[in-house]
């Protein structure tokens, strides 16, 4: 059963700027990202498992159609493995979503000078588990539809959904109300969303140049940013405990 305690007097909120937010999720981040690491490493080790459960090798495709020079008529779907694979994904996604969730309940922990444990990274499976599993539905089908559309839209789609996260943890509100709230904040300030979710997103896939490994390091820094946000714009979140 979790309970919201009066805000901790402890802990920063940037101001409503692109900048501001940037900055402060990066010091934010810095206090979490050893478990950040361990949560991308738990979504690793699921995803080789399913590539390996699926058959499905997109390296291995794309090498055979570079050595054969033919990429006319290709497509993923007819692919080996590849819709059980797409399927697969889709749910660990959603199951892994509460998981991000904690390391956005961390970073909070970490904002307010509150001892972080490791089981806080599963506050998600305990504090509105399903209506994050909900919100991670609506959300990921609307940023697949974005995305799918020659990729750009998808970045002036996703800003209305940066809240979501931090007001179905913080507020224990329901996916709907979050998905509402979210995007009624965002529209009236959709500048600053729309720059910080770009540099955001650019900042997370900077690992992707490292040899690929580097996105274990800052694939998660995105979940910063949402928390740094929801401060700018809703304040420093009440610390969720847990009654024994």
């Amino acid at each position: 059963m979790s309970e919201f305690n009066e805000f901790d007097q402890q802990g920063s909120v940037p101001e409503r700027t692109t900048g501001s937010i940037i900055s402060h999720a990066f010091e934010m981040y810095k206090g979490v990202f050893l478990y950040a690491i361990i949560a991308m490493i738990v979504y690793l080790i699921f995803g080789f498992v399913i590539q390996t459960v699926t058959g499905f090798n997109s390296t291995a495709i794309m090498e055979d159609m570079r050595d054969s020079g033919d990429y006319s008529g290709f497509s993923y779907w007819n692919a080996p493995g590849f819709p059980l694979y797409i399927t697969l994904s889709g749910l660990l996604g959603l199951l892994l979503a509460p998981l991000y969730v904690g390391l956005i309940y961390m970073i909070n922990k970490y904002n307010t000078k509150n001892p972080i444990e490791f089981s806080d990274l599963f506050i998600g499976y305990r504090q509105n588990f399903v209506n994050i599993l909900i919100y991670a539905l609506i959300s990921g089908v609307i940023s697949a539809v974005a995305f799918s559309l020659c990729v750009l839209p998808g970045f002036f789609i996703y800003p209305f959904l940066m809240l979501g996260y931090p007001i179905l943890l913080f507020e224990n509100a329901s996916a709907t109300d979050a998905l509402g709230k979210s995007f009624n904040i965002v529209k009236e300030n959709y500048g600053t969303f729309l720059g910080v979710t770009i540099l955001g997103f650019l900042i997370s896939m900077a690992g992707l140049v490292l040899c690929f490994i580097g996105v274990i390091l800052t694939a998660p820094f995105i979940m910063a940013v949402m928390y740094s946000a929801y401060c700018a714009y809703l304040g420093k979140p009440r610390q969720i405990t847990f009654s024994k």
